[in-house]
């Protein structure tokens, strides 16, 4: 994985568009925000396990980068959203309409932040709990691309 900055000076900031971080194959992660940070950490372990995950930094919620989401969507079968809010409403819920709308069947699923009281604790363990630690995310990656756990 590359050491992404997230930090972009603001000027070069279209609205609306992300950025492909990494293009693989079969299946794309999209993540938006500080979350990408854990989605990196987690293409780096399962690509010693011979994936080879694509990953894009989608950025904004609103607008979507329709353009870039056509591009996933005709090119990777499988396409995880990871994102740490509220799923309900949320960023997979719009790329999921968008590929409804467009007809698109890829596989989807959504890893974000469940609509129930998350336990105090500290921003670690508040990840580990809604799956969207490094570790939840490279096991989701490899569930998605049909790999069967034992």
């Amino acid at each position: 994985g590359v050491m992404v900055n997230w930090e972009t000076p603001f000027e070069t900031l279209k609205i609306g568009k992300g950025r492909w971080l990494q293009r693989g194959e079969e299946l794309a992660v999209l993540s938006i925000g500080t979350i990408g940070n854990q989605v990196t950490k987690a293409l780096d372990s399962v690509e010693k396990e011979g994936f080879n995950p694509a990953h894009v930094d989608m950025r904004f919620v609103k607008p979507l980068d329709e353009e870039l989401l056509h591009e996933v969507a005709k090119d990777y079968k499988y396409i995880l959203t990871v994102e740490d809010g509220c799923l309900q409403g949320g960023f997979g819920s719009a790329v999921l309409e968008f590929l409804a709308d467009n007809g698109y069947t890829n596989k989807v699923k959504r890893l974000g932040v469940p609509d129930e009281y998350i336990e105090h604790a500290d921003p670690a363990q508040q990840l580990q709990q809604c799956g969207l630690d490094h570790e939840s995310i490279a096991r989701e990656i490899k569930a998605l691309s049909g790999v069967v756990f034992h």
